[in-house]
């Protein structure tokens, strides 16, 4: 039965005594229908996204193939995604179900923070996912998939700055508090004070423009090389570029979807006049927010045809089609990859057959008359010598995969 209207203040969960801060505002209420609708919602987004991000892990585990670094980057997204789904979601559906705040004040400290922090490891994620996609376009030889330092530094990194930032508030620098109709917890976005103010904006810059610039400049960059060579491309790699900017556009386009409008309306609570935000104004950002444990998966898990493959293999109980684990790379690098390659290609098609020494000229280039030379025999005989350098040839066997 959902019980409308009651106190949901943070200071006032466990029948603390203390007072909100000053230019704290009270939590807005939703009607019993609004509060149900809302259930709803966080239990369908909840249920799916624990089922979508654990099958990831569950291919992941059970397929040698998508172990690449590039996957690992893909597996960390869903981990913090899946945990979201374990550890939040079910505490915003249970409190909307009754219409209150259920576990206390300490527990909504712990939720924000939890929340707070898992949701900035999405973002940091996509954001290093990007640039580690932009930096095996730019450097091939960093392509390798063997190699998972620059993986796991990326994991690390999206990790330990989320911490950084969710920590402070724990420790005096804005607060975790009550947050929409007061269901969920979050930063306290209505308090408007300095040291409040200045965590949000902080917070904003950092944890959201910031990851988003890296993405968009990123993929931008990714598309203006694919443009450069398109007059070198056949029909295929052209639909190729047609797939990369359809999948760039839609991770981009979901990420403003699912985080911007949880950005705005922080800043409107924040920024704006009090009451500015109706109940429902103030749940549907975080919802959205949510949803995005469920788009992850489906974008950059599902849209790799690697995961693809071994997703129907595993439901079929057959045998993935086989690929090498040195060259499972993501769609778009792989594409861009295809595209330089047949760039340097088509600069140096015509080194293999005139830059190859022959014996004569080696011997002419050092001033030296070799006697057998004077035998047509023998000299048709003779074959280069082992160290005689062939840089054209390696170029080529480096680039032909």
């Amino acid at each position: 039965m959902i019980v409308p209207n009651a106190s949901l203040s943070c200071a006032r969960c466990d029948g603390d005594a203390e007072q909100d801060a000053p230019g704290a505002a009270a939590a807005p209420s939703l009607s019993p229908t609004g509060h149900l609708v809302v259930a709803v919602c966080l239990g369908a987004i909840g249920t799916c996204g624990f089922l979508s991000n654990l099958l990831v892990l569950a291919l992941f585990c059970r397929y040698r193939a998508l172990r690449t670094p590039m996957n690992l980057l893909l597996v960390s997204i869903s981990v913090s995604d899946l945990l979201v789904s374990v550890l939040g979601t079910p505490f915003s559906f249970a409190a909307s179900t009754q219409g209150r705040w259920l576990i206390g004040r300490a527990g909504c400290v712990w939720y924000g923070f939890i929340n707070a922090c898992l949701g900035i490891v999405s973002l940091i994620s996509l954001a290093v996912l990007s640039y580690e996609r932009y930096s095996t376009m730019m450097t091939p030889n960093m392509a390798d998939g063997r190699d998972f330092r620059p993986a796991l530094g990326g994991i690390c990194f999206s990790w330990l700055y989320s911490v950084a930032w969710t920590v402070p508030p724990l420790l005096g620098w804005s607060r975790y508090g009550p947050e929409g109709p007061g269901t969920t917890c979050s930063v306290d976005w209505k308090t408007q004070t300095p040291n409040n103010i200045s965590y949000i904006i902080c917070l904003f810059t950092f944890c959201l423009v910031l990851p988003f610039g890296v993405i968009v400049y990123s993929y931008g960059k990714m598309l203006h090389v694919i443009r450069q060579v398109r007059s070198m491309s056949s029909v295929v790699t052209r639909r190729r570029e047609q797939r990369v900017l359809v999948m760039v556009v839609t991770m981009v386009a979901c990420y403003l979807v699912c985080w911007l409008p949880y950005g705005v309306a922080a800043l409107l609570a924040t920024f704006g006049p009090r009451d500015l935000l109706t109940p429902e104004a103030s749940i549907t950002p975080s919802l959205l927010a949510k949803f995005s444990t469920v788009v992850n998966p489906l974008i950059y898990i599902f849209m790799n045809k690697q995961f693809y493959r071994c997703f129907w293999a595993f439901f079929c109980c057959s045998t993935p089609e086989q690929v090498s684990t040195l060259r499972t790379f993501s769609r778009v690098t792989k594409t861009i990859r295809t595209f330089r390659q047949e760039r340097e290609l088509h600069v140096s098609a015509p080194a293999p057959s005139s830059g190859l020494p022959t014996p004569n000229s080696i011997h002419r280039g050092e001033n030296h008359v070799d006697p057998s030379s004077t035998n047509p025999a023998s000299a048709a005989s003779d074959t280069p010598a082992p160290d005689s350098p062939k840089p054209k040839v390696i170029l080529v066997a480096h680039y032909k995969e």
